[in-house]
């Protein structure tokens, strides 16, 4: 399978609010996860399959999505490609909601995601 069909997959998991089992059906066990900053107890970069599960259960645990959008495949060369992802949400412990836009790069192999990084912005918004 191609990075990008597997991004097709990846892309529509996500539009389906499937995040789950786009991870059990098409990441590799050996994942590795990069966010742009580590944060409320999250480390910057996690390896494993049960790791990247763990951090999607805190997500869907501390946010209430309001809305999602999610864009793409985007390719690049054989073995990448890139998703635009638009939320709506409030984060649950202090009830703030925020528009979130990030960008997400995952790397394949073996007909598998074995790398995703993740870029947004970090600092205070201008």
């Amino acid at each position: 399978m191609s990075s990008t069909e597997i991004g097709k997959k990846l892309v529509e998991y996500c539009r389906q609010g499937q995040n789950v089992e786009a991870i059990n059906n098409l990441y590799s066990q050996d994942i590795v996860s990069v966010e742009a900053a580590g944060g409320n107890g999250m480390p910057r970069e996690m390896a494993g399959l049960q790791a990247v599960l763990g951090k999607s259960q805190w997500w869907v645990e501390n946010n209430e999505v309001h809305s999602a959008n999610v864009e793409g495949p985007f390719p690049h060369g054989d073995d990448k490609f890139a998703v635009l992802f638009d939320y709506d949400v409030t984060f649950k412990p202090t009830g703030q909601r925020t528009q979130m836009r990030e960008v997400g790069v995952y790397t394949c192999a073996a007909d598998k995601v074995v790398r995703e990084e993740f870029y947004y912005p970090t600092g205070p918004k201008e």
